[in-house]
């Protein structure tokens, strides 16, 4: 728990995995890069910092363990979108957002704050299950009641699973729909489990749904059901 007027990381000092864990090694802390340049764009921040805690370890080196027969894939992910990438537009031509070039400062949102302060979160993937997992860690930047996590910082974590549960069953889609129940407040800097699952699929219509969980289960802090739109395959 945060405490009143500290700010902090979540947790203070480096943590180390076990000798020989299947985990890959700890990304370096560096300052964020300053364009769509290829190696800021491939720099992987799903991967462990200094500022997860011992439980955030824990479970990325149990996921990490399910991805060696293959059932389980882990998801990157990165700062920054491509500027090459043209599904939106191209499905929406009436749309005219701002190119990359002209906005080198644009940040994919869950990645934008400093390390450790905001949204710390890995994801994996179960292809036969339709089932996406996030182990996801809020910093005190994402502080909504004091020493809880905001609900809107919980609802973008939900919304951004179960769209990666949703692209991965039927390539890109975006949010049509999306209904939350919020059950019980997380607090700061904790470490949940959302999970997620492809109900059914309509057409075009993608039917996903979700639960956050607290680490050993025993807690239910919200649950949602969304609807996912794919984009007109022969536009794209």
């Amino acid at each position: 728990m945060l405490r009143s007027g500290a700010l902090r990381l979540c947790p203070p000092g480096a943590l180390r995995g076990p000798r020989g864990s299947a985990s890959p090694p700890a990304r370096e802390s560096r300052p964020p890069p300053r364009s769509f340049a290829s190696e800021a764009i491939r720099v992987d921040l799903s991967l462990p910092n200094p500022s997860w805690s011992k439980d955030m370890r824990l479970l990325f080196d149990q996921f990490m363990k399910k991805t060696e027969d293959g059932s389980w894939k882990r998801l990157p992910s990165y700062k920054y979108v491509s500027p090459q990438s043209t599904e939106v537009k191209t499905f929406f031509p009436d749309a005219k957002p701002v190119k990359g070039a002209d906005m080198p400062q644009a940040q994919l949102f869950p990645r934008s704050l400093e390390e450790g302060r905001g949204f710390e979160y890995a994801m994996f993937h179960n292809h036969v299950e339709h089932r996406t997992v996030c182990i996801f860690q809020g910093g005190p930047y994402l502080q909504g009641a004091s020493g809880f996590l905001h609900g809107g910082a919980i609802a973008t974590m939900m919304d951004s699973t179960l769209g990666a549960c949703a692209l991965r069953a039927g390539g890109v889609a975006m949010t049509a729909n999306l209904n939350i129940n919020f059950r019980r407040p997380i607090p700061l800097c904790s470490v949940v489990v959302i999970n997620s699952q492809l109900d059914k699929v309509e057409g075009r219509k993608l039917f996903v749904s979700c639960n956050v969980q607290s680490v050993d289960g025993k807690t239910l802090h919200s649950e949602a059901t969304s609807l996912f739109v794919k984009l007109n395959p022969k536009k794209v």
